[in-house]
């Protein structure tokens, strides 16, 4: 089964041929930026299955994990569609949910950068949260 999504405005589109990894909400002070003060909500899969079209702006940075990793936006509407570690290599590619068409298909498990979430942050009780990132796979 292959998983489509794309931007608010269709330019970017993408579909993944490979199920769910897992999910997870992410409160780094990086992903409060780009989700304008929420957490992101990403859903995991192998970076190999990931096939994007339309025109993306790119953005590479050091993470607070100290890892490299670029982060894929639609140029047109800016809708951020994924981030991905280029060093360290071989981690799961992130989409973020919102923009799967099936936002329904993998619902975040985990908590990481709990510690950098504020204290107003809507974490549900019963979800583990991790105070910084997830452990190296």
């Amino acid at each position: 089964m292959t998983h489509p999504g794309g931007c608010l405005c269709g330019a970017v589109r993408f579909t993944i041929s490979a199920e769910p990894i897992g999910a997870r909400m992410c409160w780094c002070r990086d992903c409060q930026r780009i989700a304008s003060g929420s957490a992101t909500v990403n859903v995991l899969f192998p970076e190999e299955a990931v096939s994007i079209t339309g025109d993306l702006g790119l953005f590479t940075m050091i993470a607070d994990s100290g890892n490299t990793v670029e982060r894929g936006f639609c140029k047109v509407c800016g809708s951020q569609i994924y981030s991905r570690t280029v060093t360290p290599k071989g981690l799961p590619m992130r989409i973020r949910a919102g923009v799967l068409d099936n936002p329904e298909l993998c619902p975040p498990t985990t908590v990481i950068w709990g510690d950098s979430a504020p204290s107003w942050a809507p974490i549900p009780a019963e979800m583990p949260r991790l105070p910084k990132g997830p452990p190296p796979v």
